[in-house]
């Protein structure tokens, strides 16, 4: 049994953050219902690399059901108060505002289902100058500083991924599991409100404190603000290879038994990390000049048996053929697509994911959800 298994929830979802949220709570055996407009969610757009059909929605979507609500109508919300009251949790994302211009304003949902977890995802939570914006991933990596200390010297960058909602569902994933304990304790639902500006800016804790306390973050590429050498060097046949040195130990050890300069780190500009982020230019001139000197297949080998952490500076052609990556299969109205399997793996527990719906698309076996009574 799944350890979710028996448990409902409606995603009033679009986009990627909460829809990310859901697909978690369905790989852990929930039946998650999918609130769709009848045109569908408007991620089922944006590109169509998975057999035709969106990579986004195919990933955050497997394992659920779809229903096709139109929320402008009456008889669309009494559906979704129908399902809601046969629900265990009820996650939405939708502009602010939007649930309770349609009647399903919060307040009146707890009073009404004290048992129910409501998980509210915004841009900018419910109050505060900001409250009313419209917010995207890329928006809030500008407006919380994280592409100000993204990418090189020439200027701010995006991260390659939608780091803002990733982190975002993840963050409304484990509340709403907390929320699912404590209501095994007390009987009482739960509400929870999430925005991605606070989701953003407390992940960028260090480089705020670091920035307040007068040593704010320098954009260095693939180098690290406060450790050298941690950075990218080049082989003598053109491969980036990214070394981390932690410790003097370390650094010790890769001058004697990788670039053959034993006695470097008696040199007193590279004598500690101090010294050496004091003179970053000299640290990793050193080290790039050895590289140099070497093909990949021979610096792999070298910092292998001396221990020193690295990576290859990969593509996502290399990430495809990684020996590392698992792979899952999901099925999907076009056919099966194959994508990275979800990180946690459960020792003598092997996960089975359900496919990705079509709008409107419920599976064969799903079961409609209790309905319960409506508490005075």
């Amino acid at each position: 049994m799944l350890p979710l298994e028996g448990l409902t929830v409606i995603a009033v979802e679009q986009a990627v953050a909460a829809p990310f949220c859901s697909s978690r709570l369905a790989d852990a055996g929930a039946h998650v219902i999918k609130i769709e407009r009848p045109e569908g969610d408007f991620a089922r757009g944006y590109d169509a690399a998975a057999n035709g059909q969106s990579s986004y929605f195919v990933w955050l979507n497997r394992g659920k059901d779809s229903a096709v609500i139109d929320l402008a109508t009456k008889e669309g919300r009494a559906n979704l108060e129908e399902l809601i009251a046969g629900a265990d949790v009820l996650l939405q994302n939708l502009k602010p505002g939007s649930m309770d211009k349609l009647g399903f304003a919060l307040e009146r949902l707890r009073r009404d289902y004290p048992k129910l977890i409501c998980c509210t995802i915004s841009g900018y939570g419910d109050d505060g100058p900001y409250a009313h914006r419209k917010a995207y991933d890329l928006l809030i990596q500008a407006e919380s500083g994280l592409a100000s200390i993204t990418g090189g010297p020439e200027g701010p960058s995006r991260v390659g991924v939608s780091i803002v909602d990733v982190a975002t569902g993840a963050t409304a994933h484990a509340a709403i599991l907390e929320a699912l304990i404590a209501r095994s304790r007390s009987g009482q639902g739960a509400d929870i409100r999430i925005s991605m500006f606070d989701v953003m800016a407390d992940w960028l804790t260090v480089p705020l404190l670091n920035a307040e306390g007068g040593n704010p973050p320098q954009r260095l590429g693939l180098a690290h603000p406060s450790i050298a050498p941690y950075g990218v060097f080049r082989s003598r046949d053109g491969k980036d290879i990214l070394i981390s040195i932690q410790s003097e130990r370390e650094w010790k050890k890769l001058c004697a038994d990788v670039l053959g300069q034993p006695d470097l780190p008696g040199d007193p500009r590279f004598a500690n990390m101090v010294e050496r982020v004091r003179n970053r230019a000299l640290t990793d001139k050193a080290v790039g000049d050895s590289f140099a000197t070497m093909a990949r297949d021979e610096l792999l080998k070298r910092l292998s048996d001396a221990d020193i952490a690295f990576a290859e500076v990969n593509t996502m052609a290399d990430l495809a053929h990684h020996p590392h990556l698992r792979r899952i299969e999901v099925d999907t109205p076009k056919g099966p697509v194959s994508y990275p399997a979800p990180a946690a793996i459960v020792v003598g527990a092997p996960r089975h994911y359900g496919a990705v719906p079509g709008i409107g698309e419920r599976h064969a076996n799903a079961k409609p959800p209790p309905v319960r009574t409506t508490s005075s």
